[in-house]
């Protein structure tokens, strides 16, 4: 209310008590009726002022009205109409009751008065006429009705008087500013009358002027648009509920939703129960749950903070006994309202004390649990409680939460069924890349895989291949798509991928033959029905230790980049090359030097490709990242993927690979040009022996003995000069490489012991760890891998 109003507090008896029944205010007017003043009173049960203790007990519900016999001051009694509402202060704290009785408005009026001529008052709306003083002078019959009051005993009231509301306040604002300026006024406002449940209400003020047009007070008609008002919050919740739920494929986000949109507009307590999906995926059983019933909390919410209604938290399972409102209502398939009122929930609550204890304290009444199905599968149940809404559930109601409930329950579906293919598909991805990256001599690796955070896991993947001769390859793809087939297709590229660099194919006839593969893949794909084509991305990079050069290939993958030891980082500048599954495209390798200690880093699109920022942007962060890391290359994994990727998860799956390169010493490996006379084949055997002598390998020396003799004498009789023995030796393996210009090998695969060609051959597979050929660019090459004492 403007404060400059004058209003007159005297006109009106007022006293505040509050729920202990103690006197808390006493106004003007109050002590105007009984002549106790204030500081006589407050602070004293107001009990002392009832004659003969009669009503000391506080009324029931939150109004109430009547005659009461007061105590004056001079010893003698008065009985008035009072009228006390339950309201709770301004500024929060316990509830109080307001005690009103009009002391004005009963006596005679002019003749000419025009507030005692209007016509309204014969409206079929609810009509109240106030004066000057914003104090009301009539209401017709309709009025009354509604407010369950008479007119000689409101007369004279002001409008928060009259409803003890704080919106009332808001009322009298614009009663107060159509007095002033004569100008009508709308005013929408809901508020309980009556002791009724919320009313909505549309207030139509306007100005009433006496002969001379001077505005002496203002009629408001009252109209209850509580229907076309409560249709409107149903429609607008359904719409909030399409907004709101679902905005994630997460259960329990979905679920806490749900829970969210019903409080306060349905209920004051939401809990959201779920059925735990089978163990091992698959889909839910369908039709209805046997009781006793285990269900998992996913969510609640309540109008008090920190929920304290709720018994179980979530993540909980409870079992839910028949009867019980969940289990009913899981068995019965359909919405089941219980009340207290009815004695619906005694049984189940007499099972239950701590529940029941809750019910009680909160002064729960009314519950409607409503099963949680989609499609044919029940998921849970949804129970809605109402404690501080003192209206019972109503048909609409049903309507409404079932409404709600459903769409919920098609997001809750959907998050599951997504999270069980997300599973799987990890489940997938985990097991086709490697668990761990081998140890070799070659390189140090360490390695990061990260699913996309909405779409799921996807095709990418990395691997680590050990070569012949110390060498390693390093493997980086992406195939396109998300999902198990992304996943699938992934595996059987990685697994091709290893079994062309088993037989030691360069980088650019690798990728060749993986693209063959793609282009199958995808016409397998097309028969099939699949929708898209199959494609995919990937690098291929073969690094020598000995000669402590790498060649690479990539087909439309991102290039990698290297860090030389004490300088920067830099993109190594490799051909593009067609994405695979275009067919029929030529790939280039191209071939590096590098320093020992040079760090590589292989990568999918996913790190630098993010929403927060382009592909420069990502690929300065990347260098910056890369030189300021020294140490582990665990360590530079996660200071590169903190540095690009955003904290709220990737939008596609991340593949990061890096490798730290390592030569051999000279001092490791020896080499002899063998002389085309077989006869000549003893003294390079003696000088083998004599350099594994150097090395400390006596122990391998006779076995090293028999596979160089035989390798050498077969290069002999059937290769073509020059001919050129290599011994390379690290740690755990002593190497044996022949290498001549002829590009006939003796086999192009593996031999095994059943194989009838060659005892020779047949004598080195026995007693080596693996043997096998590889093409070179002058010839081939025939090596052998002898362990070492203590080596697996």
């Amino acid at each position: 209310m403007s404060p400059e109003y004058p209003f007159d507090e005297a006109a009106t008896a007022r006293a505040v008590i509050d729920d202990d029944g103690v006197l808390v205010e006493w106004g003007a007017g109050a002590e105007r009726l009984l002549g106790h003043r204030a500081a006589d009173v407050v602070g004293r049960p107001a009990a002392e002022l009832l004659a003969d203790q009669q009503g000391s007990d506080p009324p029931p519900g939150d109004r109430w009205d009547g005659i009461l016999t007061l105590r004056r001051r001079d010893g003698g009694t008065q009985s008035v109409w009072a009228l006390a509402h339950r309201v709770r202060p301004e500024r929060g704290g316990p509830f109080r009751w307001l005690v009103v009785t009009p002391l004005e408005g009963q006596g005679p009026r002019p003749p000419d008065d025009p507030l005692d001529h209007v016509g309204l008052l014969d409206s079929p709306c609810a009509i109240a006429i106030y004066d000057e003083r914003l104090r009301l002078r009539r209401i017709n019959d309709v009025m009354a009705e509604v407010l369950h009051l008479s007119e000689e005993h409101v007369r004279g009231l002001r409008a928060p008087e009259l409803t003890g509301r704080r919106q009332s306040y808001d009322i009298e604002r614009h009663l107060l500013r159509v007095l002033t300026t004569g100008q009508g006024t709308d005013v929408r406002t809901y508020i309980p009358v009556g002791g009724d449940r919320t009313h909505a209400w549309l207030a139509r003020m306007a100005p009433i002027t006496d002969a001379k047009g001077r505005v002496r007070g203002v009629s408001v008609a009252a109209h209850d648009f509580t229907e076309q008002y409560m249709a409107q919050e149903r429609l607008q919740l359904v719409n909030e509920a399409s907004v709101r739920i679902g905005t994630t494929l997460d259960v329990t986000r979905t679920a806490q939703e749900l829970a969210d949109i019903c409080v306060p507009a349905l209920a004051d307590f939401v809990s959201v129960d779920l059925l735990d999906p089978p163990e091992h995926g698959g889909e839910a059983p369908t039709g209805r749950p046997a009781a006793p019933i285990n269900l998992r909390r996913a969510a609640h919410r309540s109008i008090n903070t920190d929920n304290p209604e709720a018994v179980v938290e979530p993540g909980h399972v409870d079992v839910y006994p028949t009867p019980s409102p969940q289990a009913d209502a899981l068995l019965a398939g359909h919405t089941i309202v219980a009340s207290t009122s009815t004695d619906d929930l005694t049984q189940w609550l007499s099972w239950d004390p701590e529940r029941a204890e809750r019910v009680k304290a909160y002064g729960i009444h009314t519950t409607m649990s409503v099963p949680i199905q989609a499609r044919g599968t029940t998921l849970g149940v949804a129970v809605l409680s109402r404690f501080k809404n003192p209206e019972p559930f109503t048909p609409d109601d049903v309507l409404l939460a079932e409404e709600v409930t459903a769409r919920a329950a098609v997001c809750i579906d959907n998050a599951r069924r997504y999270s069980r293919e997300r599973e799987t598909a990890l489940a997938l991805q985990r097991s086709l890349l490697p668990r761990s990256l081998p140890r070799t001599a070659a390189l140090e690796a360490a390695s990061r895989y990260l699913p996309a955070a909405r779409s799921g896991v996807g095709g990418d993947w990395f691997d680590v291949i050990p070569l012949s001769g110390m060498r390693v390859a390093m493997v980086v793809g992406d195939v396109v798509g998300h999902g198990v087939q992304a996943s699938a297709t992934m595996g059987r590229l990685r697994t091709a991928v290893r079994t062309l660099a088993d037989i030691d194919l360069a980088p650019d006839e690798l990728l060749t033959h993986l693209d063959d593969l793609v282009v199958r893949l995808s016409d397998e794909a097309g028969t099939e029905g699949s929708s898209g084509d199959v494609g995919a991305t990937c690098l291929y990079a073969v690094y020598d230790p000995v000669s402590r050069r790498c060649t690479l290939a990539r087909a439309g993958h991102p290039s990698p980049v290297m860090v030389p030891p004490g300088g920067e980082p830099r993109e190594i500048e490799l051909p593009a090359g067609p994405p695979l599954g275009l067919g029929g495209l030529p790939f280039e390798s191209a071939e590096i030097e590098l320093r020992e200690g040079t760090v590589l880093s292989f990568y999918t699109d996913g790190v630098i490709e993010t929403r927060v920022r382009d592909v420069d942007a990502s690929h300065s962060l990347l260098c910056e990242a890369l030189a300021a890391s020294s140490g582990s290359l665990e360590e530079t994994c996660d200071r590169v993927l903190s540095a690009l990727l955003p904290a709220g998860g990737v939008a596609d799956d991340v593949a990061l690979l890096l490798a730290r390169t390592q030569g051999l010493p000279a001092s490791r490996v020896a080499t002899w040009d063998i002389p085309a006379d077989p006869a000549l084949v003893a003294p390079i055997r003696k000088q083998v022996l004599e350099q594994l002598d150097i090395w400390n390998l006596s122990e391998v020396s006779f076995t090293a003995e028999l596979v160089v003799s035989e390798l050498v004498t077969n290069a002999i009789r059937y290769g073509t000069h020059p001919i050129r023995l290599r011994l390379i030796h690290d740690a755990r393996t002593l190497i044996c490489e022949v290498s001549d210009t002829s590009h006939t090998a003796p086999h192009l695969r593996r031999a095994k012991t059943f194989d009838e060609g060659g005892r020779g051959l047949l004598l080195v597979a026995q007693l080596t760890q693996r043997w096998g050929s590889r093409h070179t660019a002058d010839g081939k090459t025939i090596w052998a891998e002898i362990g070492l004492l203590g080596e697996v």
